[in-house]
């Protein structure tokens, strides 16, 4: 699985010109998904971005958590995250997943951050023309991939 996480004031997908999601401060989670990716990759991914200390505390240093600061979560799928540019300007997206492999994958991450976050998680919608809007704060962003674990 490879996520991009970005710590906002403020993000929201809207969907055919309707908000589907929106979020305070908190993370929005870009995420991902291979073939060869498992549920072991969505308990550590889950973990890591619950508990990553990138939020300020009383005296301005990253040292809390989206947890510690009572923040909400946003997830997107996006499977243009394994794009390969290797070969001409044409990216290939043969890494990503199909959505028969993705969409259990995806919602077992949803889930598996509700449980770890301990409240409800926002999402986009698997497959959908989605405009996600966000104000990065900082800006903070954290790429992470499981198969590469730094």
């Amino acid at each position: 699985m490879r996520a991009v996480i970005q710590r906002v004031t403020s993000a929201n997908v809207v969907i055919n010109d309707k908000v589907r999601s929106s979020i305070s401060k908190g993370l929005l989670i870009l995420v991902g998904i291979e073939d060869s990716d498992t549920t072991e990759d969505v308990i550590w991914l889950s973990g890591k971005v619950v508990n990553m200390r990138i939020f300020n505390d009383a005296a301005g240093v990253m040292n809390e958590s989206v947890t510690d600061q009572g923040g909400d979560i946003l997830v997107v799928s996006q499977f243009t995250l394994h794009a390969s540019t290797k070969k001409g300007n044409r990216p290939s997206y043969i890494r990503a997943s199909k959505p028969p492999v993705a969409i259990p994958l995806y919602e077992q991450f949803v889930q598996q951050l509700q449980t770890d976050l301990g409240k409800p998680v926002f999402t986009g919608e698997f497959g959908a023309d989605m405009k996600v809007s966000l104000l990065n704060d900082g800006p903070v962003t954290i790429v992470i991939d499981t198969k590469n674990k730094e």
